[in-house]
């Protein structure tokens, strides 16, 4: 969620600290802030708004120091403002400390009171504000023997960064269930939240792992364990390809990335198809094919859009590889304790690899002795390092905060290990080859199903002033439907819901009259009669009826023309492949119809790209 970024080193602090802010605005968040520090003590400015409105608000020498520390806030203790934004500054004595915060710091009401007890006086209605009033009590001259005092006081989660005036060379920070990386430049050194804010700063880097600290100098860096013992940190390099910050010829990142799932597609399906054998194959799921071929049942465990891609891997599975799959929040799974049998192993989704729930469940997972896999887009994440394998989706950087072609090529990787898995089992050689040449054809099929663009645009024109709409398709397309209603949520601010057709007439039906459109997906799939005749009672309830339906059948043909007010084609292709082509529209009438509205497209509000707390 929040994004952190440190830098120690010769050079001005400030515009590199801007910088890495504006690399972590696609995170989400309210307000901004930096703090420097010089021998004349702690800078601070900060704001509520974007990134943009700090910037203007610094001067040439406003924050002046070559060290420093800022700050993009994603609110959970206290309004967006200028008070409740990082950084927080406090002062105890002769000692002045400022920290920025990511995470939750669950026993900061007890801490407030006993702090305020002692004289403390707060500034912020923020949980993380008490992080820099127990540093500055416990400052003796060493800030990292500070925070080694300070973190066992702290519940929660957190990723910190703190500076202090009477020690002007130095950055601490600490880890504890939120990430942060160091970045090594020449002479110089970093520390982020997310290595995206170190891009073409910084070409090697060090991923912190929970309960360590470091210490950062202009000249030095050192990683030690909550008891200052130093730790021989791992350094890895840091290769981001193509720029993240460009939008080309698109208006919004989203647009951009919507039209980039065609290539993300092939890229994830990339060195992964074996034809020789009929099947497909993954270099890092560091589990032998017998001890794949031993597993009874799957349990996979994501949060939002990846919850929505799981779903759709549960009928993958379950069809091509015959393994019972059971799909779970993972916010819930995490503080359940169900009976899971010896031979299942857990599949984490999660596109950041550092969402906060997920991450909880897997580890929950590896506590109890079973394999974990994890499918995720970001390398070097936490869930990705952690994971007993796993695969990359190698989709590229999504900016936008509400994902696209992170889903299309999460159900591209899930629909290639569901083919491994069912090769290694009942699959036929005959079968795999069939799958893979239909798997091959999709990034030119989606290519194709892109040229609905401007009949999208249209229909946003018509139906983006309803207050509600209804998603609604069966099997595979059923959780597509759910991701398309989560879509036009998440960035137009509409109410939407998606439900299996068929659960129209046990009580969403209620909501259907002449204000209220509904969304159906229609597959050339067995249930396609079952889904028409939903159609049918909708209309005749005087609800209006966007189909998005597969070319090729003339009877569907002929029935949707009668039976719904505006139809998208997509193309005929067997059903398994269909969510890759069914989402896209649905995505392009999110986008249009919150650009209608005047939303803030790549950036709605409240909504975080990562999201590392519970």
């Amino acid at each position: 969620m929040c994004g952190i970024i440190g830098f120690a080193g010769n050079r001005n602090a400030v515009p590199l600290l801007v910088d890495g802010l504006r690399r972590l605005e696609y995170r989400g968040y309210d307000s901004a802030g930096v703090a420097t520090a010089n021998d004349h003590g702690i800078h601070v400015q900060k704001c509520a708004g974007r990134v943009a409105m700090l910037a203007a608000r610094l001067g040439a020498d406003s924050a002046p120091g070559t060290l420093g520390i800022a700050h993009t806030r994603w609110a959970t203790h206290g309004p967006a403002n200028d008070r409740n934004s990082h950084p927080h500054v406090a002062r105890f004595g002769e000692f002045e400390v400022a920290i920025v915060h990511n995470g939750i710091i669950e026993n900061h009401a007890a801490l407030r009171r006993s702090l305020a007890a002692a004289g403390a006086v707060f500034q912020s209605a923020t949980d993380s504000e008490v992080i820099a009033h127990l540093l500055a009590r416990h400052m003796h001259g060493d800030l990292a023997d500070a925070m080694r005092q300070v973190l066992p006081l702290l519940n929660g989660t957190y990723g910190i960064a703190a500076i202090c005036a009477q020690q002007p060379d130095c950055i601490v920070g600490a880890r504890l269930g939120s990430p942060l990386v160091i970045g090594i430049g020449a002479g110089e050194h970093f520390l982020a939240s997310d290595a995206n804010a170190l891009a073409g700063r910084a070409d090697r880097v060090v991923y912190l792992q929970d309960r360590q600290l470091c210490v950062l100098s202009r000249d030095e860096f050192r990683v030690l364990d909550f008891d200052q013992s130093p730790i021989d940190a791992a350094v890895e390099t840091l290769d981001f390809g193509s720029t993240t910050d460009d939008k080309g010829d698109f208006e919004h990142f989203m647009l951009k990335e919507i039209f980039e799932q065609p290539e993300a597609l092939e890229n994830a399906m990339r060195g992964r198809i074996d034809d020789a054998n009929a099947t497909s194959h993954f270099g890092g799921l560091n589990l032998s094919p017998k001890r794949l071929r031993q597993v009874d049942r799957i349990i996979m465990t994501a949060c939002g859009t990846s919850y929505h891609a799981a779903l759709v891997g549960e009928y993958l599975f379950e069809e091509l590889a015959r393994i019972p799959v059971e799909v779970e929040y993972a916010s819930e799974f995490r503080y359940r304790n169900p009976p899971i049998e010896r031979n299942t192993i857990v599949l984490a989704l999660s596109q950041s690899g550092e969402t906060a729930d997920t991450l909880a469940a897997m580890r929950e997972a590896k506590r109890k002795g079973h394999s974990t896999l994890a499918i995720c887009n970001s390398v070097g994440s936490t869930i990705a390092r952690e994971a007993d394998g796993g695969v990359y989706l190698h989709a590229g950087p999504e900016i936008g905060v509400a994902s696209t072609k992170a889903f299309t090529a999460q159900v591209a990787v899930l629909t290639l290990l569901a083919l491994y898995f069912g090769r290694l089992r009942h699959l036929s050689a005959a079968q795999g080859e069939k799958l893979i040449n239909e798997l091959r054809a999709v990034p030119e099929l989606l290519r194709r199903t892109l040229r609905c663009h401007e009949q999208v645009r249209t229909l946003a024109n018509r139906y983006g002033d309803a207050a509600n709409m209804l998603y609604m398709g069966r099997q595979y397309l059923f959780p597509v439907a759910l991701e398309g209603a989560l879509k036009l949520k998440e960035i137009s601010y509409i109410h939407a819901e998606g439900y299996p057709a068929a659960e129209m007439k046990h009580g969403p039906i209620a909501l259907v009259d002449e204000n209220t459109p509904s969304i159906f997906l229609i597959s050339n799939g067995p249930t396609v009669e079952k889904v028409l005749s939903n159609v049918e009672e909708v209309r005749a309830r005087g609800g209006p009826v966007i189909a998005v339906a597969c070319e090729g059948n003339d009877e569907i043909v002929e029935r949707l023309q009668s039976c719904a007010d505006d139809i998208i084609w997509i193309p005929n292709a067997p059903e398994y492949i269909q969510p890759l082509l069914a989402s896209a529209p649905l995505q392009l009438f999110a986008y249009h119809v919150a650009q209608l509205r005047g939303c803030d497209v790549d950036r709605p509000r409240n909504l975080a790209k990562s999201v590392t707390v519970e």
